[in-house]
């Protein structure tokens, strides 16, 4: 349909041209010449047109002249780059906080991985601190009318028939001198933490501290050693340290979690007193 709409006025035309191709021209108008050669150049390319539609059956679409269409085009490439322009500011931007965001979270984990450091460090010298013998610089005393061929068993067993009388004087004196002579003896750990258990009934809170740690040292698996630890942490919140009792305590939970119930009550309590957080 539109190749029949198109035929008849591009017939008038191109007969239309023809006749005024055939006609003189004075040689003086030059523009009408221009003006015709031009007019012949836009039938061929309506003719060239016509006849693509009708060979390849698609819709004839003309486009509008050169000199629009390319400004066209420009002005739609110069709304791309715009576009893109845009889009690219947006990303810098973005990538310049984020950047900005990192360096901010760099700083801060630097900041942290100090603190932990110097947190660390203290905990190392506390360990180094509790790995001195805790009896250091301190005499040996000789228990009260003992024989010196006195067994360490008899000296231990003493010791502890004085605590349970209620004599924390002599008691402590025998569990010094347990320490003195059988440092290294496989009781030794139970005379220090017998030993912290005079002290903390005298209120020596500060050297019962002591003797606790020396007798918890290793971390033993033994009936008293739950107690040590809990009785380690009311020495250090006696002695203004609660920190300190806190991470034993926690240590107690990790290391003892079957403890006997009255010892997990007095651990609870500690807690409390301490104010450890949860």
């Amino acid at each position: 349909m539109i190749f029949r709409r198109l035929a008849l006025p591009l017939a008038l035309a191109l007969f239309s041209t023809t006749a005024l191709a055939q006609t003189p021209i004075d040689p003086l108008d030059a523009r009408d010449a221009r003006r015709l050669d031009r007019m012949e150049q836009v039938m061929r390319e309506l003719r060239a047109i016509v006849f693509q539609g009708r060979d390849s059956g698609k819709p004839v679409v003309i486009q509008p002249a050169e000199t629009d269409y390319q400004l066209q085009e420009l002005t739609r490439r110069l709304g791309e780059l715009e576009q893109s322009l845009t889009r690219i500011t947006g990303d810098l931007e973005t990538a310049a906080r984020d950047g900005e965001l990192a360096r901010r979270e760099n700083q801060a984990l630097k900041s942290q991985i100090k603190s932990l450091s110097d947190k660390i460090a203290t905990l190392e010298n506390r360990a180094a601190a509790a790995e001195a013998p805790v009896d250091a610089g301190l005499p040996a005393p000789e228990l009260s009318g003992a024989p010196p061929t006195q067994t360490a068993t008899e000296t231990f067993n003493q010791a502890r028939q004085l605590m349970l009388s209620g004599d924390y004087d002599g008691a402590e004196t025998g569990f010094r001198a347990y320490v003195a002579r059988y440092g290294d003896s496989l009781k030794a750990p139970e005379a220090r933490y017998w030993l912290g258990k005079t002290l903390s009934a005298r209120a020596a809170h500060a050297e019962a501290a002591g003797a606790y740690i020396g007798a918890i040292r290793g971390w033993p698996r033994t009936p008293w050693a739950p107690d040590a630890v809990v009785e380690l942490a009311r020495a250090l919140i006696q002695i203004k340290k609660p920190a300190d009792a806190c991470q034993t305590l926690a240590e107690f939970s990790r290391r003892y979690p079957k403890a006997p119930p009255a010892v997990q009550g007095r651990a609870a309590a500690a807690r409390s007193q301490a104010k450890c957080a949860a």
